[in-house]
């Protein structure tokens, strides 16, 4: 304990460096927009701005980037309460009770409790982290070769099993995000593959143009384009402070939704949107008076708010101490991560200590900056709001070209996003979720190596996989998870077919 005291103060020596506290500033205030404007969520915000980091250092670049994620959590609470507009996926919950809240006189107090919640949450998450990493890091170096290939098979079906889509279409952009990160040199025998003769794809597909071509623009070209339009609630500062009444009811939501939201968090698929529901659920079930949700329950707004922010710090566990992203958001962060020649995972803490916790320092900070930053300015960001879509989007295209072309010089790297960018609105469109390409891509490198290396080891026999202990322990969670979604499947077409015998019987009647 007092080693990981000893570095969480070497981490703040480095969080409080000038340029560090700039770009967390900057981070913060980037994500609490992107919170607040509807239709450009964290995932889209940080892969517009990846490019932006290549001329800073690791430090800097993860700093900046977290900063966009858990400060977009803060921020789409704003639009939740005052428009009844979810800023960011996540605080669709909010949206329920806190503009009812507005609606009733009291959306100071409603903007208030969002931000200390989320603050409490946050705080809480780091302090968890702070401990849990560096032991869990211990453990897993003892990890070889299978037991990395069973956890990122185990990653994969795990988030395809908790994704809003069917598990077989989450698989299949996961198996062609697989296949897009073999493009490139084989790194065992130098080999040229799939490349059609582009050197400028010998190191592969970058992440960063599918990231912005898939989130970025695949979003823009998603959303229609309108301005948002509503009656926008403006409260005055001195209204901000809830009453004693407002403070006893919103305590215990936010306890309950901070160590429920971290909990999933540390779970692969989309923590921070699965959170705030279950949270929100979870308040109505234990409230003495379930018939205020809905009318302006202030544990509607604290116990999602505090569960989301929770949920993406408790999202960096895994990624900072096994090197396994858990959705796209985290994988996209190993992705800038890796572009600077910094690899996530187990030697993270002890090759990389300047990165590892002079990130985890600068999210103590900021935090209190974003606390800082929503209370007082809620007027400024209520006004970015009334920015046209017209105007606005064609400046994040602009944005995400030159930012793209900017980090190798590659036009083919702007092709890529383009691409990307046509492709992601397919798949939108047809209803497919093109995060698990993105997170297939990260991974592709580390998956194929263990995979290689454990036949290796083995000269060509699979069984290692099921004669070590933990690989087989992974590789069972793998199937049962698979056999769940079998039942559940075949639960599913039972019932439809019953009710279409049904249907047949009514009409012969």
């Amino acid at each position: 304990m007092e080693t990981t005291l000893l570095s969480l103060a070497h981490g703040f020596v480095i969080a409080f460096q000038p340029d560090n506290l700039w770009y967390a500033f900057l981070g913060c205030l980037v994500g609490t927009l992107v919170g607040v404007l509807p239709g450009i969520g964290p995932l889209s915000g940080i892969s517009i701005l990846l490019p932006v980091t290549f001329g800073l250092n690791a430090t800097q670049a993860v700093i900046m980037l977290a900063g966009i994620y858990y400060g977009s959590q803060y921020g789409g609470s704003t639009t939740s309460i005052l428009m009844r507009i979810p800023g960011e996926a996540s605080s669709v919950m909010t949206c329920i009770d806190g503009n009812a809240m507005a609606r009733n006189g009291r959306a100071g107090a409603a903007l208030c409790i969002a931000a200390v919640g989320s603050w409490v949450a946050g705080t809480f998450g780091v302090l968890v982290l702070t401990v849990v990493a560096p032991p869990l890091a211990t453990i897993a170096l003892k990890f070889g070769p299978p037991e990395y290939t069973a956890l990122l098979v185990l990653g994969l079906i795990f988030l395809a099993y908790m994704s809003s889509t069917s598990l077989v279409r989450t698989l299949l952009m996961a198996c062609i995000g697989l296949l897009l990160g073999m493009i490139g040199i084989d790194n065992m025998t130098g080999h040229f593959r799939y490349a059609f003769d582009l050197p400028e794809l010998g190191d592969g597909i970058g992440i960063v143009p599918v990231a912005v071509g898939l989130f970025g623009l695949g979003e823009i070209l998603a959303t229609p384009s309108h301005k948002v339009s509503g009656e926008v609630i403006k409260p005055k500062l001195r209204e901000l402070l809830p009453n004693r009444q407002e403070w006893r009811e919103a305590t215990w939501p936010m306890a309950r939704g901070t160590v429920l939201g971290f909990i999933i968090g540390i779970i692969p698929g989309s923590a921070h949107i699965i959170s705030s529901f279950l949270s929100y659920a979870l308040e109505r079930r234990v409230s003495k008076h379930p018939e205020r949700f809905g009318n302006g329950a202030i544990a509607g707004v604290a116990g999602p708010e505090a569960a989301n922010n929770s949920a993406s710090t408790g999202a960096f566990v895994p990624m900072l101490a096994l090197g396994i992203p858990t959705g796209p958001i985290t994988a996209v962060l190993i992705g800038a991560l890796m572009m600077h020649g910094v690899n996530a995972g187990p030697q993270l803490v002890t090759e990389h200590p300047d990165v590892f916790w002079g990130f985890v320092a600068s999210m103590y900070v900021g935090n209190l900056m974003l606390l800082a930053l929503n209370l007082p300015l809620v007027g400024l960001f209520v006004s970015v709001l009334r920015i046209p879509y017209a105007y606005l989007y064609p400046l994040i295209i602009m944005f995400c070209i030159v930012g793209v072309y900017e980090v190798s010089h590659s036009i083919v790297d702007v092709w890529i996003m383009l691409i990307m960018g046509i492709v992601g609105y397919v798949l939108r469109k047809f209803s497919f979720d093109p995060a698990p390409l993105v997170l297939g891509l990260v991974i592709a490198p580390l998956f194929e190596q263990s995979l290689r290396q454990s036949l290796i080891m083995s000269n060509g026999n699979y069984l290692i996989f099921v004669s070590r202990p933990i690989s087989a322990g992974l590789l069972i969670v793998c199937l049962i998870l698979l056999g769940l979604s079998v039942l559940a499947f075949m639960l599913k077409r039972r019932d439809w077919r019953t009710q279409l015998a049904e249907a047949e019987a009514a009409e012969t009647q």
